[in-house]
């Protein structure tokens, strides 16, 4: 695996964190909607590397006239997302700055 591979993988994770951070946002926004359904971000590994996402509604039953968003989980969420998010932004910027060491031994 070259490092290109390893900066697109880390630009994936990145990419899924910030999509399961705005899920959370969007349920948060909903929470006090009548009928809203909780919105569940999946990751699942590519064949090629990275991560990839879907999202889908909780499927929980809930009565009509209220939501069933957990106001604590999505910051549980929020929170997951930005660990996630900082550890590939870390794996990124060790990524460039071995492609930086790389290109300096080659101009010697």
């Amino acid at each position: 695996m070259g490092i290109s591979a390893i900066l697109n993988i880390a630009v994936s994770g990145m990419q899924a964190n910030t999509r399961s951070l705005t899920t959370s946002a969007q349920n948060v926004a909903n929470a006090m909607t009548p009928g809203y359904q909780r919105q569940v971000t999946s990751f699942a590994a590519d064949a090629s590397g990275g991560v990839t996402t879907s999202v889908r509604t909780s499927g929980a039953t809930h009565l009509p006239d209220t939501s069933d968003v957990d106001l604590g989980q999505e910051m549980l969420d929020a929170i997951q997302a930005e660990i996630g998010f900082k550890a590939n932004a870390a794996v990124w910027e060790t990524g460039a700055d071995m492609w930086d060491v790389l290109a300096s031994i080659k101009r010697d």
